[in-house]
């Protein structure tokens, strides 16, 4: 079976929730706790479950979170389109 996800080494499950507790965006809060799932063991099909999302998107999460910690995470904000 394929290991859940190469996932940064300076954060655990528990630091993880403890993020997702923190947080004020009920989305980061949802990103933080399915990769806390997986640190604990659970697979990245769980994790989806929990996320409410695709396995595809499990996997851009780790990824984001593995370049910007928390803050990939978070819901990006896009600047305002501005109309003439």
């Amino acid at each position: 079976m394929p290991r859940a996800f190469a996932s940064r080494a300076d954060f655990s499950a528990a630091e993880l929730r403890h993020l997702a507790r923190q947080s004020g965006e009920a989305a980061q809060a949802r990103r933080l706790l399915a990769l806390a799932a997986v640190c604990d063991g659970g697979t990245r099909s769980e994790a989806a479950r929990l996320g409410n999302v695709t396995l595809q998107i499990v996997r851009d999460w780790v990824v984001r979170f593995n370049a910007e910690g928390r803050r990939g995470c978070a819901t990006a904000r896009r600047p305002a389109l501005r109309r003439c």
